[in-house]
């Protein structure tokens, strides 16, 4: 684990870690306009349904039939508006609305099956997935970006909820591994 992943440690080996503030936008539109925000991310096509792709120039996470998740390497929004062109869409930019937590190591997707209903198996959300779900009461994206490692996207007015959920969840978890 990374050395900022070593001072979150929550419970055996798994790290919760907030990260630093990155530019975020969710597109709406039809089929041209999510392929030309996958082109201009450096992918050959928007991602399919539920699913995250990274390209040179960031990545897209697909949460509906309509919608995109950008991540983009540079916050240009003008960048990004002239790549769409004229095609009809809906661009918002929720940078400052967000917070992304890591969720990393062999306990977490045992944590979050603690305060989500998703099914976190991986077999049943496999790396690469994304989706929008709830973690305890709070809105969330939850993409799966490694076997045991979890990006969390969830409002910065919930941040520390959801934080604060994690870390109770892990605490039980720790006491349970210890008592076996």
């Amino acid at each position: 684990m990374a050395r900022s992943m070593a001072e979150g440690m929550i419970a055996p080996d798994t790290a919760l870690v907030r990260e630093r503030q990155s530019p975020r936008y969710v597109l709406q539109g039809r089929a041209p306009a999510l392929q030309a925000a996958g082109r201009l991310l450096g992918l050959d096509d928007a991602p399919a349904l539920l699913r995250a792709a990274t390209g040179a120039g960031g990545t897209a996470l697909r949460l509906g039939p309509f919608e995109l998740l950008l991540l983009p390497q540079a916050d240009d929004p003008a960048g990004i508006e002239a790549a769409l062109g004229a095609v009809p869409h809906s661009l918002v930019g929720v940078s400052d609305r967000n917070v992304t937590l890591t969720l990393e190591g062999p306990w977490a997707a045992r944590i979050l099956s603690g305060l989500c209903p998703l099914d976190f198996a991986e077999h049943a959300f496999p790396v690469g997935m994304a989706t929008r779900s709830v973690l305890e009461k709070a809105d969330a994206v939850f993409w799966r970006t490694a076997p045991h490692r979890f990006h969390i996207e969830v409002w910065r007015s919930f941040a520390a909820y959801a934080e604060n959920g994690i870390r109770e969840v892990a605490r039980g978890i720790t006491f349970a591994s210890l008592a076996i």
